[in-house]
């Protein structure tokens, strides 16, 4: 096991949640491309927005896909402002 594998065990075990639910590469894709493409801050407020989404219901890839999606488009430009529509 790793020391990825231990905290994410151990986490779980203090939150009743089940490790083999939890898809740490999915969160981590998630996270980097927040953090490079929109800024770094934002990567754990993503996981956290995430989490919350899954929590409600949501399909963990295809949340975390959309949210990959919406950083990879957002403009470098704007200085952490929301697009334009």
């Amino acid at each position: 096991m790793t020391v990825m594998d231990d905290w994410v065990t151990a986490a779980c075990a203090e939150l009743g949640l089940d490790p083999g639910e939890v898809s740490v590469p999915v969160v981590l894709d998630l996270a980097r491309d927040v953090a490079h493409q929109v800024l770094r801050p934002g990567a754990p407020v993503t996981a956290y927005l995430l989490g919350v989404a899954v929590g409600r219901g949501a399909d963990p890839a295809a949340a975390a896909a959309r949210l990959s999606e919406l950083a990879g488009t957002w403009p470098v430009e704007l200085g952490g402002t929301a697009p334009a529509e």
